[in-house]
């Protein structure tokens, strides 16, 4: 099977499609051809990637972190393109790195609220549509981390909802298997991102210093999710890790 070629008629919803990471994958799954929602909070950014599509892409501004949002994400989504074939749930958040004993209860709430509710309400409605439809069956990809292996300094709430979503992920793969889903996780590690944009500049290593990170195109990251997403359901990538070669990961830093 040619994994790569042009997906006509399959559809994806990407949430945080908007930017960075989201916004790769996207549109490496419209230049192959799939149909694709894009949720994020912001309209505009939205409608920019959807702009050279605009018969495949579909704008649709979703607070993942509201339950009925969500729902109502899924529903445009199969009202306008007839089914769901994946879910990239990547919409995220972290915070500046503080101590622990200085977080807010209101900090560590808002990124529970939408790293690990607001991924959650994707997988419910994921399942939900992709149970029913015909023929039945789906992929789900959640975005986790490298955090969902290893800490990084400072970074309690962001680290503990991505080891929170490979326990999302084990459960949902398991559970999705009677419906013909496939539950798989992508961690990423250094991707060229605003977000990441810091790396270059130095941030802080276990061992107290601040160092330069290698950082990788994120556009290899969006045919990752490709890649994955090209799979027949007979088969399922559970864990994908995909990093910049001499990021400080696997070593004593």
């Amino acid at each position: 099977m040619a994994v790569h070629s042009a997906a006509t008629g399959k559809v994806a919803i990407v949430t945080g499609g908007g930017t960075g990471i989201g916004k790769a994958a996207a549109l490496a799954l419209l230049g192959a051809g799939w149909r694709v929602a894009l949720a994020g909070r912001r309209a505009e950014p939205l409608q920019e990637v959807a702009k050279g599509f605009p018969n495949q892409a579909l704008p649709v501004p979703t607070d993942m972190t509201d339950p009925d949002a969500v729902r109502a994400l899924f529903d445009e989504t199969v009202k306008a393109f007839g089914r769901v074939d994946l879910l990239f749930n990547n919409a995220g958040r972290g915070l500046p790195a503080n101590p622990l004993e200085d977080m807010s209860v209101a900090d560590w709430k808002a990124v529970v609220d939408t790293n690990l509710n607001g991924m959650f309400y994707g997988i419910q409605n994921a399942f939900r549509v992709m149970k029913a439809q015909d023929p039945k069956g789906g992929r789900i990809i959640n975005n986790g981390s490298i955090s969902a292996h290893a800490p990084r300094p400072h970074s309690i709430a962001y680290t503990a909802t991505k080891h929170a979503v490979t326990g999302l992920t084990k459960a949902a793969s398991l559970d999705g298997r009677r419906y013909d889903i496939a539950v798989g996780q992508i961690d990423i590690g250094n991707a060229l991102t605003d977000l990441a944009a810091r790396m270059a500049k130095g941030v802080p290593q276990a061992n107290g210093e601040i160092a330069v990170e290698p950082l990788m195109d994120v556009d290899i990251v969006g045919q990752s999710v490709l890649y994955m997403a090209s799979l027949p359901l007979e088969a399922n990538i559970l864990f994908h890790t995909v990093m910049a070669t001499k990021m400080p990961f696997v070593g004593r830093g």
